[in-house]
């Protein structure tokens, strides 16, 4: 990614996903809700679908992830198992949109299944790294049926989420592209005062 506009865009994009996770996640694992993570995946997807429409590039997904685990780590109690999951969303969106959300093959059946194959594969590497290889104690006391559940079950309905929320975004990141061209300067200076502006409230809610 040769233009610097698309990192401003990145930053931002990350720390709406990181304020989502220091926040609304907060919230939702207190409550301890069944499948929380999911209300997360969701906005997650979202917001990774939108950056894809201003930036698709390869990469940019993961830079989007990687800007949310820090605005995680930083903000808010760091839990491996949350900063992987956000980690492992963003390497298996990058992976997915890059084979198929190329300019030339893009089209709404080819975003909806990024984010099926995104969510699966987001689940399942996570699942799989923080039992077997981390060995986060919960999940290797867990076992195959906590890995089982987590990727069949709450990846599943992760990828319905996502079916409809990637077609969704995308729409809304290239039109938001488009718009915001035409007002180049006044645009970027707004992203990065939105993005500073995150990381400020994130040391209030986290």
């Amino acid at each position: 990614m040769k233009d610097k506009k698309n990192w401003v865009w990145l930053l931002l994009f990350g720390s709406l996903w990181g304020i989502s996770e220091v926040a609304a996640g907060g919230v939702l694992y207190a409550s301890e809700i069944p499948h929380s993570s999911i209300f997360l995946t969701a906005w997650a997807v979202l917001i990774l679908a939108v950056a894809r429409g201003v930036a698709n590039k390869p990469g940019s997904s993961m830079v989007v992830g990687i800007v949310a685990t820090l605005f995680k780590l930083i903000n808010a109690s760091p839990f491996i198992c949350h900063l992987l999951g956000i980690f492992a969303l963003g390497v298996a969106f990058d992976i997915a949109a890059s084979l198929l959300m190329t300019e030339e093959r893009k089209s709404a059946i080819r975003n909806a299944l990024t984010g099926i194959v995104s969510a699966y594969c987001g689940y399942a590497l996570f699942a799989f790294l923080i039992t077997y290889v981390i060995r986060y104690d919960i999940w290797a006391a867990g076992g195959w049926p906590k890995v089982a559940n987590h990727i069949f079950v709450g990846g599943s309905i992760a990828a319905l989420i996502g079916a409809v929320m990637v077609p969704v975004g995308y729409l809304i990141g290239t039109s938001s592209h488009v718009w915001a061209e035409r007002r180049p300067r006044w645009i970027y200076a707004a992203t990065f005062a939105g993005a500073v502006v995150l990381w400020v409230l994130g040391r209030f809610v986290g």
